[in-house]
């Protein structure tokens, strides 16, 4: 008998319990509670759909999922503590679009690539390019026609500096050849006031902070940021359909753990997470609060778009000489 069908004879039980102990990995996991790292203050987006989510994920676990908010330095404190974590399943992260741009603007103590393992996207928001009213423009195309024929005197409103509210519209002047004027806000809301005020010109509010004001003409959208049309505001093109083509700017909600998180478990919260993200009255509340639900929640895919996302962003915030505040 040849050596290697001799290795392979004598390895044969060993690689008919691998499927086994993946199985029973899977099927003790959990055996205590979940913490869910949140690394943003309690009350905003990330914290809604944490809480939402992990409500309904303890039912699928039989165990308790515990939000943990742990906020500072634009999400990287909360990012950095998890990181550190014992890799065992018990430590989740709720990682959100500013870490793609925070790894590219600030030392961070972590890679989001090297550091972690990803688990799955949940869900997405849109940006709408809105302007005020008196503004002369009806569509996308006559915006950068305005634009371009005024540089520097539009002025756009956003929540800060490496906001989304900021990237998507420096990412918007980059692919259109405008420049306008960045005039950042402590927070989205104050940008969006002086929107409808007047004060500014533009602005790239989020589609859920936008819908009523669209619909009692106090701001004129153009139209969405993501890759696909938005369900609530089904009637408004993408930017890529207007002529940007390839634009693409959506805030993105996901979860990652620590790398060395053994694979069976990653495969278990993704299973549970999707099937969560399955539930009816889990779509319903996700409805009302405004998030899309994920078009793919498959952990490689998630892995993937993770990279391009902070490859994406490096790029724009170099070309557009971003600062942090």
């Amino acid at each position: 008998m040849s050596w290697h069908r001799t290795l392979l004879l004598a390895l044969a039980p060993y690689a008919a319990a691998f499927p086994f102990a993946d199985a029973m990995a899977q099927a003790s996991y959990p055996e205590k509670s979940v913490r869910l790292i949140v690394p943003f203050p309690a009350g905003g987006a990330t914290d809604i759909l944490a809480r939402l989510i992990a409500e309904r994920l303890a039912g699928a676990f039989g165990k308790p999922v515990v939000v943990e908010n742990v906020s500072g330095a634009a999400g990287a404190t909360g990012t950095g503590q998890a990181a550190k974590a014992a890799p065992d399943g018990y430590t989740l992260l709720m990682a959100h679009f500013p870490l793609a741009i925070t790894v590219n603007m600030a030392k961070v103590t972590f890679d989001p690539v090297r550091d972690f393992a990803p688990v799955t996207l949940l869900a997405t928001t849109q940006n709408v390019l809105a302007v005020h009213p008196a503004v002369p423009a009806k569509s996308v195309k006559e915006f950068i026609a305005l634009a371009k024929s005024k540089p520097g005197e539009l002025r756009y409103g956003s929540g800060g500096n490496g906001t989304s509210m900021h990237v998507s519209a420096e990412l918007f002047s980059l692919m259109a050849g405008t420049r306008m004027t960045h005039i950042p806000y402590k927070g989205a809301g104050p940008a969006l006031v002086d929107l409808i005020g007047g004060e500014v010109q533009a602005s790239f509010v989020s589609v859920p902070a936008a819908v009523p004001h669209i619909k009692s003409g106090r701001i004129r959208a153009l139209a969405v940021t993501g890759p696909r049309r938005s369900q609530f505001v089904a009637d408004l093109p993408t930017l890529s359909e207007t002529g940007l083509k390839g634009y693409g700017s959506e805030q993105w909600y996901g979860v990652l753990v620590p790398r060395q998180t053994p694979q069976p478990v990653v495969r278990r919260l993704n299973q549970d997470f999707a099937w969560t993200l399955a539930q009816p009255d889990t779509r319903a509340r996700l409805h009302e609060s405004g998030f899309e639900i994920a078009y793919d929640t498959a952990e490689e895919w998630f892995g993937r778009f993770l990279k391009s996302e902070i490859t994406k962003w490096a790029e724009v915030i170099k070309k557009s000489g971003i600062r942090a505040e």
